[in-house]
Parts: C-alpha cells; sequence; structure tokens
C-alpha cells in the first residue's frame, strides 16, 4: 500500500492553504492529512514530493525545503479546465538510497497502473531512474526525455547517482528503453565521446542554441515521450538559483514552463519529474516559485490533452505519401490538431515489443524536408532502432 512510503503534507501548509480564495489550487488539490491519503478516484495526477538528495552529485542539500513549492503553487489560480490533482505528501528518504528508489519505482507504478500521472519533485536526478524502473511491470518500452545541460552518462563502472543514472538504465536489466532524447545540453558541459556516443546509439540530442531558437521544435520529441525528467541546473542562474550547479546559460523560465505544457499535450506522457531543486541556493524563493508555475503548466497541458495519437485507426487522418529515393514515407495529419506523425516500417522479424514506437511524432518541416527528397534524421533513427 503507498500510503506506508507517504507522510502527509505539514499541518502548517494545510493551514496556509485554508486561507487562499476559493478557485487556488490550494483549496482544489485533494491533500495527503493526518487523516488519511484522498481518494483517488477520479485523479488524474498526483505530487510526490521526494526528500532524497544523498546522489544529488555536487547538490547534496536537495531533497528538502518543499514547503516553499507547496505554498507557491497552492496560492496559483486554476486554469480553464476542471483537472483533479492530489498532493500525497513527502516520500522521506530510505536508509539506503536504494530503498528510496525502491519505495518511488512502487508508488510510480501504483500510479501508473491507475491511468494517474506521477509527478516527482526531488531530490537527484538520479530518482529519474526509480521512474524508468516502475515500468518494469508494465511490459512496454519507453521512451525518456531529460531536460538537462548534461548527458549524465558518468561513469559506466561507478554507482548509481545524478551524474551517471543514464548509463544505469541504458545497461540496467529488464530493458525497457527504446529511445532517449536530451532537450538543451550544452557542448562544454559534455566531452566529445559522450556527444558521439548519443549518434551512435541513434539517440536525440539538441543543443541549447538551437532549441532557444525554434522552440516548438521540441514538440514532436516530448510527443513521443513517456517519461519526462527535468534537471533544474538545465535553468539559467538567474531565473533559478536554487541549485549548485547551475550555470549562467540555459533556459529561460518562460521557455521550461512552455516545454513543461508541451509534455503535460502528449498524450503518451504518464511520468514527470522536476529534479535537483536545492532551497538552500533559493533567493526569495524564486525557483520555488517556478516549479509552481511548471507544474501548473504540465497540469494545463494535460487538461488540454487532444487524444488524437493514431495508435488503431487513422480514418481520421491526412494520409500523404511522399516517395523519397526507394522509399515511400506515409505521413499522417490529424483533422483534429493538425499535429503530424511519419510512420517508419515494421522489419520482419523485429522484437513486437517495438511496433508502438514504428509510428513517430514528426512536424511540419519534416513533411516539407521529405517533400525535397530528405529523409527525416528521426525516421532513420527510428528505422535503425527497430531493426
Amino acid at each position: 500500500m503507498i500510503k506506508d512510503y507517504l507522510t502527509p503534507i505539514n499541518e502548517d501548509v494545510l493551514e496556509f492553504s485554508k486561507s487562499l480564495p476559493n478557485a487556488t489550487i490550494g483549496n482544489k488539490i485533494l491533500k495527503h492529512t493526518s487523516i488519511d491519503l484522498p481518494d483517488l478516484d477520479g485523479v488524474k495526477l498526483a505530487l510526490i514530493f521526494v526528500k532524497e538528495g544523498r546522489s544529488a552529485v555536487g547538490n547534496a542539500e536537495t531533497g528538502n525545503g518543499f514547503d516553499a513549492v507547496r505554498e507557491h503553487l497552492y496560492k496559483l489560480f486554476m486554469g480553464a479546465w476542471d483537472t483533479k490533482i492530489a498532493d500525497l505528501g513527502d516520500l522521506q528518504a530510505g536508509f539506503e538510497v536504494e530503498d528510496t528508489y525502491s519505495a518511488l519505482k512502487d508508488i510510480s507504478s501504483f500510479l501508473i497502473k491507475k491511468q494517474i500521472i506521477p509527478v516527482v519533485i526531488g531530490g537527484g536526478q538520479d530518482l529519474t531512474y526509480a521512474s524508468y524502473r516502475a515500468y518494469d511491470n508494465l511490459e512496454q518500452t519507453v521512451n525518456l526525455v531529460s531536460v538537462d545541460s548534461k548527458f549524465d552518462f558518468g561513469n559506466v563502472d561507478g554507482k548509481l547517482d545524478s551524474s551517471s543514472f543514464l548509463s544505469h538504465i541504458i545497461l540496467g536489466q529488464p530493458n525497457n528503453l527504446f529511445n532517449f532524447s536530451n532537450i538543451g545540453y550544452q557542448t562544454f558541459f559534455n566531452s566529445q565521446e559522450e556527444i558521439d556516443l548519443m549518434e551512435q546509439l541513434y539517440f536525440d540530442a539538441l543543443r541549447l542554441g538551437n532549441v532557444s531558437k525554434d522552440l516548438i521544435s521540441v514538440e514532436p520529441i516530448l510527443r513521443d515521450a513517456d517519461i519526462v525528467s527535468v534537471d533544474i541546473g538545465s535553468i539559467r542562474k538567474s531565473d533559478s538559483p536554487a541549485n549548485r550547479n547551475v550555470s549562467p546559460n540555459g533556459f529561460y523560465g518562460e521557455e521550461v514552463c512552455a516545454i513543461a505544457r508541451y509534455a503535460g499535450i502528449s498524450d503518451k506522457v504518464t511520468s514527470f519529474g522536476i529534479f535537483e531543486y536545492n532551497p538552500i541556493m533559493d533567493n526569495d524563493g524564486q525557483t520555488a516559485h517556478l516549479i509552481a508555475q511548471m507544474i501548473w503548466y504540465f497540469v494545463e497541458g494535460v487538461s488540454f490533452r487532444a487524444d488524437d495519437y493514431p495508435y488503431c485507426t487513422k480514418e481520421n487522418y491526412y494520409k500523404y505519401i511522399v516517395p523519397v529515393e526507394d522509399e515511400e514515407l506515409y505521413f499522417y495529419k490529424s483533422n483534429k490538431t493538425d499535429r503530424w506523425w511519419l510512420n517508419v516500417p515494421f522489419p520482419d522479424g523485429a522484437n513486437t515489443e517495438f511496433i508502438r514506437h514504428a509510428l513517430i511524432p514528426c512536424s511540419y518541416d519534416d513533411y516539407l524536408k521529405a517533400a525535397d527528397q530528405e529523409i527525416p534524421e528521426r525516421w532513420w533513427k527510428a528505422f535503425r532502432k527497430l531493426l
């Protein structure tokens, strides 16, 4: 029972929420009190604050100070939506870090099976590993997107921590990972060997400068994600100081909020996390306030999901066939949202677990490139992983 893992929300925060206007999140959100967990019937998103920072490299004080995030979130007004949200309280650090991972895995798996999106606020980004392991019993391969200035390959032979969790995901068993995408990496924080490895594994890597010039380019990447993990260190220090690894360069606050909204709109995303918040470094609660706004935008995105991912029937989609070299590329455009998908041929003998990845989100620009006889890069990468 997940109640055994979670502790109630601080009484001072609960009392604070009572003084807020009726239309605020603080008056609408279901809360874990000293009496019991809230009834999860009809809940779409559940917040879990994880007090674990022992494996946050260079940022060990993370995993504390979450009441500031709660208060800023509770003060925000609900949008034009009635999405049911629950605050499940705090997950305390276990005796060993592995105990925390195990507890978060169990909680996330329980929620995902109930079609509730766990929104995890941490704590070190190594907690992403626990979110990923929650899919072990769901019998599906997943796509992971990390919003981060670094890839976090780390030392392959070293222990699991916030700088190496990706290697442990790639090499760990069971292997549920189909694709990994990084949004916002900064070249000088990553070795050339790591950049080359991303290419060799057919993973997606989007540089900060390119994303900032064309933010909507990340939407198809996030539309294809199952898990989205955001490192607070990916945001520039002037906008989000609460991280010891933060840099002068990074995303602006409004950019990372837009990314959170794109993640929410995705029909496919079933797990969302924000990590590496360090309250000791927070100036006047600025980062706590930004995290609250990121959560707000993610909730808004979920509330406006179009449910137009063409998993089965494609009768409500426009189909475009584009001959390119020796291939025929099949594009599908939703007549509900005008969003685009690209079909990747499923090779004979390929692992049937991968069949859900044979239809990839794309953009209108990808269609135009194909019309100019250029096969989109994401088509090539997906095809090679399916082989």
